[in-house]
C-alpha cells in the first residue's frame, strides 16, 4: 500500500548504510528552483570542496530549460543563481539546500522569476522603512499516487465535514506522520515554520510560515513547500496544492496571507489597517490576477462564497469574518492594532507575487510596472470602482 509506514521504515533502514558513508571532505549542495508551471519545483545536486558559509559561497549553475518548460531546445541553457541557503534535513551534516533565481541566456530574469520583481519592490526605500511582516497559512492535500485523497475510501467518500479540523484519531486524520516529519525537517533546515494543523477536509492539512520580513516570506514558503514534497516522496504520498482538489461540498485550499507594517502594529494601528483595506478594495481585480498561477482561473473554483471563502468577483472585509476577502482578527480589532489576513490567495499561489501585490497596493499605491509574463492569459485588470 502506498504510504505504508512499514515500507517506509524498511527503505529508510536500507538507505541508512549509504547515507552514513564518509564523504571524504566533500559537501553536497542541492539547487532548487521553480519550473515553468510556476507551481512545481525541480532540484539537482552539486559537489563542493568546502562548506559554504553563506549563499554567496555557492556558485552559479545551469540547467536544461527545455525540459522544464522554460526555454526552447535550440537555446536551452538557463542560469541558476542561489539566493537563500538552508541546512539539508535529508543528507544532514554540512550539506545544504539553496533556493535559486533563474536567468535567461541574455542574463535577464526568466519569465516566471517573480522573486526578481518582488525583491525590487521589497528593496524600495519607502517599503524598507515600513518593516513589512508576512505570514502565510499554506493549505494542501495528501493524495495517493493514483490521485485519490489519501485515506479516503476507494469506492466512496468519508463522512461530511465537521470532525476533521484539528482532529485526532485514525478516523479523523490521515498522514500525520508525514506532517510531523515535515515539521521537524523545516525546523532543522532553518525554515521559519510557525505551526501546523489538520484542516476541514480529511487528508487536508495546513502549515504556517512566518513572521517573515519582506522577500524572506517567499523564500521560506517555497523552501517549506519543497521540503513537504520531498518528505512525502519518502512516504510514497503525493502533495497537491490544487485550490479545489475535490468538487462538491468540500473545502478548497488557500494560502491565507497575514500582513502588517510597523504602523499597523503600533498603538492605534487599526487606523492604518482600515486605510490599507480601503486601498485593497480598489485593486481587487489586480489581486485576483496575481493570486494564482492562472490569473484567477484556479481561484474561480474555490472563491465561491461558500466553504469559508469570499466571492471571486466581490471585495469584502470584516472582523473575524472568514467569509470575507480581508479578515481583521478579533484580537486585533479589540487591541486596536496588529495585522490583517488576506484570504484570497490560492494554495498554489506564488508567494513572491502575493507579497509584492500587497506592498504595491498598501504601501506604494503603484502598479505601473507590475510584471505580466509573456504567456499570461490576459492583461492586468483595471482598478475596481
Amino acid at each position: 500500500m502506498a504510504g505504508d509506514l512499514s515500507t517506509y521504515s524498511y527503505k529508510s533502514a536500507q538507505n541508512m548504510h549509504y547515507m552514513s558513508l564518509p564523504a571524504d571532505g566533500k559537501v553536497q549542495v542541492m539547487y532548487v528552483w521553480i519550473d515553468g508551471s510556476g507551481e512545481h519545483m525541480r532540484a539537482k545536486t552539486k559537489t563542493m570542496d568546502f562548506v559554504p558559509k553563506c549563499v554567496e559561497d555557492c556558485l552559479e549553475w545551469n540547467f536544461d530549460g527545455s525540459s522544464t518548460d522554460q526555454a526552447e531546445g535550440s537555446n536551452s541553457d538557463l542560469y541558476l543563481q542561489p539566493k537563500a541557503m538552508f541546512k539539508d534535513p535529508f543528507r544532514l551534516g554540512d550539506n545544504k539546500i539553496v533556493l535559486c533565481d533563474i536567468y535567461k541566456y541574455n542574463r535577464k530574469p526568466e519569465d516566471k522569476n517573480f522573486r526578481y520583481h518582488c525583491n525590487q519592490v521589497m528593496s524600495h526605500p519607502d517599503v524598507v522603512k515600513t518593516l513589512p511582516w508576512f505570514g502565510i497559512e499554506q493549505e494542501y492535500t495528501f493524495l495517493s499516487p493514483d490521485g485519490h485523497p489519501f485515506g479516503w475510501p476507494k469506492l466512496g467518500y468519508p463522512g461530511p465535514q465537521g470532525p476533521y479540523y484539528c482532529g485526532v484519531g485514525a478516523d479523523k486524520v490521515h498522514g500525520r506522520a508525514i506532517v510531523e516529519a515535515h515539521y521537524r525537517a523545516c525546523l532543522y533546515a532553518g525554515v521559519k515554520i510557525a505551526g501546523t494543523n489538520a484542516e476541514v477536509m480529511p487528508a487536508q492539512w495546513e502549515f504556517q510560515v512566518g513572521p517573515c520580513l519582506g522577500i524572506e516570506m517567499g523564500d521560506h514558503l517555497w523552501m517549506a513547500r519543497f521540503l513537504l514534497h520531498r518528505v512525502a516522496e519518502d512516504f510514497g504520498v503525493v502533495v497537491s496544492l490544487d485550490p479545489k482538489p475535490m468538487a462538491g461540498d468540500w473545502n478548497g485550499a488557500g494560502a491565507h496571507t497575514n500582513f502588517s507594517t510597523q504602523e499597523m502594529r503600533d498603538e492605534n494601528g487599526i487606523v492604518a489597517i482600515k486605510e490599507a483595506v480601503k486601498k485593497l478594495s480598489k485593486k481587487h481585480d489586480k489581486h485576483i490576477f496575481a493570486y494564482d498561477p492562472k490569473e484567477g482561473r484556479d481561484n474561480a473554483r474555490r472563491l465561491t462564497g461558500l466553504h469559508e471563502t469570499s466571492s471571486l468577483g466581490d471585495f469584502s472585509s470584516g472582523v473575524a469574518n472568514r467569509g470575507a476577502s480581508i479578515r481583521i482578527p478579533r484580537h486585533c480589532g479589540e487591541n486596536g492594532c496588529g495585522y490583517m489576513e488576506d484570504r484570497r490567495p490560492a494554495s498554489n499561489c506564488d508567494p513572491y507575487r502575493v507579497t509584492e501585490a500587497l506592498i504595491r497596493s498598501c504601501v506604494l499605491d503603484d502598479w505601473s510596472d507590475f510584471f505580466v509574463h509573456s504567456d499570461a492569459m490576459g492583461p492586468l485588470p483595471e482598478d475596481s470602482e
